[in-house]
């Protein structure tokens, strides 16, 4: 049966179809590893999501567009909750995002806590988004899970836009955003507020984000760029399932259970607020040297009342990022520092009906990193292209409960961890580049991971690091492109996450995992109103020696992650004005523990959307409307791995619509 699906499910993508006029097979630039080329001459494996890429799915999630491309997995246990998983590394992700370094406007957005809230961004705030894949600590620090770079580039032309969708559950979405100024002085703003009831019982969420960007060209020589974010996001939180309640009843949140309340006796949800703001300058001294330098700062707060306690946050934290740049012919060598520190304060009460009772825990944290990085390339006659990088990293926590007397302090500190990158490009032809890759990565303990919502600080959780081993080919001409990347990462003191009784979350080095696998993706236009694109996944992880309490997972598959991931897409122009987008997507089933006893079912989702655009002189709308998982498939889009009593499944959403409009003056 599942055969047959697959079948159908490919049929469908190959005959129904869609192409958007926006969208051609043209080369695309990416700025990965600070090289601003073709993405046909970078050395390493890059997945590239674009405005056109989002077009194919609602507005009101990032979700399926990331997920349509190859080795990228992100997960939404309950709507504002949000993992990403990039080959694998959501093993230590009960919730939120860790072990992938994000950059926003060429700024890091991760705090040096190492977590990404990635969740206060709105998708309407990105037209670009890339996808490091592997270890990207020679040039952007700590880290072992890949590296995101989010951006919205500056128009040249003022205009006005505005959105509004609604759809299934009790889901909005209205955006407003603008783009004006002059040649010297450019900026861009936008406002959003969403709001979803959810497929789940207590599952309501509601978000605002604003955001402003502005950039002065001072000469032909010098620039400034100045970037505001600000949200603002509260969800309530059903927690897990196990599989009787899951097959009973996939919408209800978790009920009581002994001494524990219920999601909806609890109020747990999450209120948090996020502020983030950096200046970037940039100068270009002569044809040889340029030099860019940025700094940030940011605040998050975060309260989370939960089925075991009440959890307060308070996260400021800042940084700086500095580069300098020479080249001369075919040579370029880039040397800089990347530095970050945070003084965060955590309180942990009990729970009182949602409200913070007694004081159990009050922690204050002050952690800091340092990446110090040096990058050589030469681009050189007859297509080849090579690569070196080193970075020298240092990281430190420290941990001081002042709730007890005396005062209890752990220090956790990490120095001189050297971390290499080189890579080498063959390009024979336009059809055929050729690139290996050996990288090294580096990631010690995030602070939610030192001190989970067991309130217990892990004194032995180690950094996580290790080799990875890479080679791949890509190429094509304005009608087909594919890429094809191979590799085979071996990490040692892996960190794993686990849930206890209540749902709270803590963390175990796993000794060692072999990860390696596939990733395979094509774009095909055999005509201009036609576009076809596929991309598989195989992931082959294993432990490759893990033992606890006596029982060994030696040569288990890592829980979390599917072995095999297909995605496809037909986009079809059926005139000037009228588009259809088909997507089809299809998960393997994922083992949900070490032990691999259990396990959630593979699953095929299904969308389409319809659009209709209208242009007149000085504006532009648009009329859309789309259903997703038309084959009405229950399944868990973001399952609590290693979870007690088995409550490991988040059901997602069943057979939804939508529907909306924008309108954009001034196009």
């Amino acid at each position: 049966m599942k055969r047959r699906m697959i079948i159908a499910a490919m049929g469908l993508s190959l005959t129904a179809a869609a192409q958007s006029d926006t969208t051609t097979l043209q080369g695309i630039t990416v700025q990965g590893y600070a090289q601003q080329r073709d993405l046909s001459t970078i050395p390493g494996a890059v997945s590239v999501v674009r405005g056109q890429d989002l077009q194919r799915f609602g507005p009101a999630s990032l979700v399926p567009a990331l997920n349509a491309a190859p080795g990228v997995r992100m997960e939404e246990r309950s709507p504002g909750s949000y993992r990403l998983n990039i080959r694998g590394s959501s093993l230590r992700s009960p919730f939120g995002v860790r072990n992938v370094k994000m950059y926003y406007h060429g700024l890091p957005f991760t705090d040096p806590g190492g977590n990404t809230y990635l969740n206060q961004f709105s998708p309407a705030v990105f037209t670009s988004l890339e996808v490091l894949k592997g270890p990207g600590s020679s040039l952007y620090g700590a880290s072992t899970g890949g590296v995101l770079l989010g951006d919205r580039p500056f128009e040249n032309t003022n205009s006005l836009s505005a959105g509004y969708t609604a759809g299934s559950y009790g889901s909005h979405l209205a955006t407003v955003s603008g783009t004006f100024g002059t040649a010297r002085f450019r900026q861009q703003a936008v406002l959003s507020w969403q709001e979803s009831g959810g497929y789940r019982d207590h599952t309501y969420m509601r978000r605002y984000v604003a955001g402003w960007s502005g950039r002065y060209t001072a000469s032909e020589h010098s620039a400034i760029e100045a970037h505001v974010l600000a949200g603002d996001l509260f969800y309530e939180t059903p927690g897990g399932l196990n599989l009787t309640q899951f097959l009973a009843n996939p919408r209800q949140a978790r009920p009581a259970a002994g001494a524990f309340p219920s999601a909806q006796g609890a109020h747990a949800a999450i209120y948090q607020q996020t502020v983030w703001t950096g200046i970037k300058w940039e100068y270009r001294w002569n044809e040889h040297w340029e030099h860019s330098a940025g700094v940030y700062g940011a605040w998050s707060g975060l309260r989370n009342p939960s089925i075991r306690n009440y959890e307060k946050r308070n996260e400021p934290h800042a940084g700086a990022r500095t580069m300098v740049t020479w080249k001369k012919g075919p040579w370029r060598v880039l040397a800089g520092a990347e530095a970050q520190t945070g003084n965060f304060r955590t309180r942990v009460s009990a729970n009182s009906n949602g409200m913070a009772g007694i004081l159990q825990t009050d922690d204050r944290i002050r952690n800091g990193l340092l990446s110090l990085f040096m990058q050589s390339e030469a681009v050189l006659d007859g297509g080849w292209v090579l690569t070196a990088g080193l970075s020298m990293n240092g990281a430190r926590t420290v941990i001081r409960r002042v709730s007890e007397t005396p005062v209890f302090r752990f220090a956790s500190s990490y120095d001189k961890e050297w971390a290499p990158r080189f890579a080498v490009l063959k390009q024979f032809s336009n059809w055929a580049s050729v690139y290996g890759v050996v990288s090294k990565g580096f990631s010690p303990p995030a602070v939610a991971e030192l001190l989970p919502s067991t309130s217990v600080i892990n004194t032995d959780l180690q950094a996580e690091k290790g080799w990875n081993y890479e080679a791949g080919a890509r190429g094509g001409n304005s009608r087909f492109r594919y890429d094809v990347s191979l590799f085979r990462f071996q990490l040692k003191d892996a960190i794993v996450g686990r849930r206890d009784a209540s749902g709270a979350d803590y963390f175990v080095n796993a000794g060692a995992t072999v990860q390696q696998g596939a990733e395979v993706s094509a774009m095909y236009q055999p005509a201009a109103f036609l576009g076809l694109r596929a991309a598989w996944t195989f992931h082959h992880f294993r432990y490759d020696s893990f033992s606890q309490q006596d029982k060994s997972f030696d040569g288990n598959r890592l829980p979390g992650t599917p072995q095999h991931a297909l995605a496809a897409s037909a986009d079809v122009r059926l005139s000037s004005s009228f588009s259809l987008f088909a997507t089809w997507q299809y998960n393997d089933d994922i083992f949900l523990n070490d032990a691999n006893t259990d396990k959630s079912a593979a699953f095929n989702l299904l969308g389409l959307k319809a659009e209709y655009k209208v242009r007149r002189k000085g504006w532009e709308g648009r009329l859309f409307a789309g259903a997703e998982n038309l084959l009405d498939e229950t399944y868990s889009l973001g399952n609590d791995i290693n979870a007690a009593a088995g409550r490991y499944y988040n059901a997602a959403p069943g057979r939804s619509i939508y529907a909306g409009f924008a309108v954009q003056l001034g196009k």
